[in-house]
């Protein structure tokens, strides 16, 4: 096979579907993951094929649902467990769209690692597809700390990881390792490397219901003496293992990174944070943006307020939207700037004058009326508000401040869909909401 770079400017998918079997780790479920070949700008899609209708969920930091011993993703109650091993495969081996099938919540462990998964996606084949590659290049650094846990990004012209280790245990000492991600390296380097859990941690996480699917076969397993399993695969297989946790969370950015990433004690809990810090710093377009994405045909890089008002009906005083800085294809960028002379300053709330946080909301919902009826074609129109979910009001915002906005589609059916939004102020959050609307006609 020729290994093709990570910088390649083509999109890729697999030649044709191909399945593996097993057993989930925490699940125990005798499970198969059938891979599909997918058309451009997919992303990564799991399939529930167990269930009515064939849910699906796009691999997403958004849909992460818990990070207990393994990445869950999620949508509407409709869950995939430790999809870390699968992601990480993509990745290290440049494939962009592919539809996931799973019989069950769970793919299976394999033998702890990514190589099964990376055999079966070499079996099947990879092709070029005819949409370029986008990919996310890191202007500046990015960094994530929470209780000695680290992460920085620094800027690369390839994706390189990092990764230090240090669990206090004298069979595994300190740890660390550096790799260019690149596929043949992947294969070779990390790929191979098992997970990993301690034998006094067992019982706890048979008590908690997980790694009911564990086992020697499928994990390495540290005693207080000795490892229970014959041989390592890798002197440092434990630090190389991280390595590839690190490189499948990643996937859940949902673009490709270029950027030296180090990480220093870190784990899937920091990793999915991490990603979220990068994800809003590269989703809003002002002055804290840390990724500069090249362009692809169809983005349109902004609306000023004459061409807002031909898309919405909202005029003054209650056009909430000053200017989109970017539109692309199912997601969207604004900003609004707060003034004192904004007429409901005059009772809410006076000697304290702070913007409502329905009003907030509003100019998000004005936001994402704006992508909808772009991506549908029906500017002039209007979507009706459903309904609100997940708000959260984080930060005031007051007089002088610029709010950054983003939203992006989560869905779309027949008469509805759901959207969901995020403002900033200063790069800090400030209020985030899922939206619901019903389709203009």
């Amino acid at each position: 096979m020729r290994w093709r770079n990570l910088n390649v400017r083509k999109q890729t998918t697999i030649k044709r579907p191909v399945s593996y079997s097993g057993v989930g780790l925490h699940t125990g479920h005798k499970t198969t993951v059938t891979f599909q070949p997918a058309p451009p700008e997919t992303g990564v899609v799991f399939v529930r094929t167990d269930l009515p209708d064939r849910p699906k969920i796009k691999a997403d930091v958004a849909h992460v649902t818990d990070v207990a011993r393994g990445t869950t993703i999620g949508q509407n109650g409709v869950k995939i467990l430790t999809v870390e091993h699968v992601l990480a495969a993509f990745a290290g081996l440049g494939i962009d769209n592919v539809f996931c099938e799973v019989d069950a919540n769970e793919p299976p462990v394999g033998d702890g690692s990514s190589i099964p998964f990376v055999e079966v996606l070499n079996e099947a084949g990879i092709v070029e597809q005819d949409r370029a590659r986008k990919e996310a290049k890191l202007a500046s650094s990015v960094v994530y700390e929470n209780n000695g846990l680290v992460l920085v990004a620094f800027p690369s012209d390839k994706l390189i990881l990092s990764y230090l280790i240090e669990y206090g245990h004298p069979l595994l000492g300190t740890q660390f390792k550096s790799l260019a991600i690149e596929p043949s390296v992947f294969v070779k380097e990390i790929a191979p490397a098992r997970t990993f859990c301690f034998l006094h941690d067992v019982e706890q996480l048979k008590a908690q219901g997980l790694i009911k699917g564990g086992s020697i076969e499928n994990a390495v397993v540290i005693g207080d003496e000795e490892i229970l399993n014959d041989n390592l695969r890798f002197e440092d297989e434990f630090v190389r293992h991280k390595l590839l946790d690190l490189l499948g969370d990643l996937v859940l950015l949902g673009i490709p990174l270029l950027g030296h990433i180090i990480a220093l004690k870190a784990g899937h809990a920091a990793h999915v944070e991490f990603v979220k810090q990068l994800r809003h710093e590269t989703y809003l377009n002002g002055r804290r943006q840390a990724c500069a994405f090249p362009s692809k045909k169809g983005d349109v890089h902004g609306l000023t307020a004459d061409q807002i008002q031909e898309i919405i009906p909202h005029r003054h005083p209650f056009l909430l939207i000053d200017r989109v800085t970017r539109l692309e294809e199912k997601s969207i960028y604004g900003i609004k700037n707060v003034t004192i002379s904004e007429p409901f300053f005059a009772g809410h709330i006076p000697g304290l004058a702070i913007m409502p946080g329905v009003i907030i909301l509003e100019a998000m919902a004005q936001l994402g009326a704006i992508l909808i009826l772009k991506y549908l074609g029906k500017e002039g129109k209007l979507p009706y508000l459903l309904g609100i979910e997940k708000a959260k009001f984080r930060k005031a915002v007051y007089p002088g401040d610029q709010i950054e906005m983003m939203a992006q589609i989560v869905n779309l059916h027949k008469n509805y869909g759901k959207l969901r939004g995020e403002a900033r102020v200063n790069g800090v959050l400030a209020t985030e909401a899922e939206v619901t609307f019903a389709l203009p006609r």
